[in-house]
């Protein structure tokens, strides 16, 4: 998998309706220890220890987590990950107010069938950087899949961690999953957003990586508009 040398694909995997479900958290370097992008669910912890331990990590070398957004197949293991490591939270501000628990998640109407809430250090009004050893890492707001939803963009790599931004299969860069996005129009728009960068390759959380970024971003896109304009 051609991603930068800093950072560590974590896949774990879920079984769900008689098929396996892999889903794409991330580590990556920083002269502070790691910077952790997403942490799975609950029940995946034990994965994305022994993903860690395969990278030449541990647990305990998480000094950040760094969440796209605020669903539970990403924010779901965050808790095993803060009480192990007492690493800082950081999430944008429409995230944060789901991750910490004043705001239930989306589909719930109650408290009842929620992950562990987990109290947010550092809340994101827009843009900031993230230092790594791949460069630095820009965050770039890319809202609709949910609101609040942010991507991780290392301009010096030319690579892109997506969140679930945009999707992947066997290979292939795909638009949002509209199945799963809130808001299309204001997704499509991320992904335009996204398409003015110098990304060639990117990581999606939903599929994994794809040689493949700004280009075809935009040809999503302009796939989208096609379709509205028939």
């Amino acid at each position: 998998m051609n991603v930068p040398d800093a950072v560590h694909p974590l896949p774990v995997e879920l079984e769900s309706d008689g098929e396996t479900r892999r889903f794409w958290p991330c580590a990556v370097e920083t002269d502070r220890g790691l910077v952790l992008v997403d942490a799975g669910f609950a029940h995946t912890a034990d994965q994305l220890e022994a993903g860690l331990a395969e990278a030449g990590f541990d647990l305990s070398d998480v000094h950040l987590a760094f969440l796209t957004h605020q669903d539970g197949d990403h924010v779901g293991g965050l808790a095993h990950v803060v009480s192990e490591t007492g690493a800082v939270v950081v999430a944008s501000e429409r995230a944060a107010r789901v991750v910490d628990g004043s705001e239930p998640p989306r589909g719930s109407d109650s408290g009842d069938d929620r992950y562990e809430p987990v109290a947010v250090d550092v809340a994101l009004g827009g843009e900031a950087t993230l230092d790594t050893r791949a460069g630095p890492a820009r965050v770039v707001p890319t809202p609709g899949h949910t609101p609040g939803h942010v991507s991780l963009y290392f301009e010096a790599a030319s690579f892109l961690l997506a969140g679930d931004a945009v999707t992947a299969a066997d290979g292939e860069l795909n638009g949002p999953d509209p199945t799963f996005t809130e808001e299309m129009d204001e997704a499509l728009a991320s992904v335009r957003t996204l398409s003015e960068l110098d990304i060639s390759r990117t990581l999606c959380y939903h599929g994994g990586f794809a040689a493949a970024g700004s280009d075809r971003m935009a040809a999503i896109v302009a796939d989208a508009d096609a379709d509205i304009r028939r």
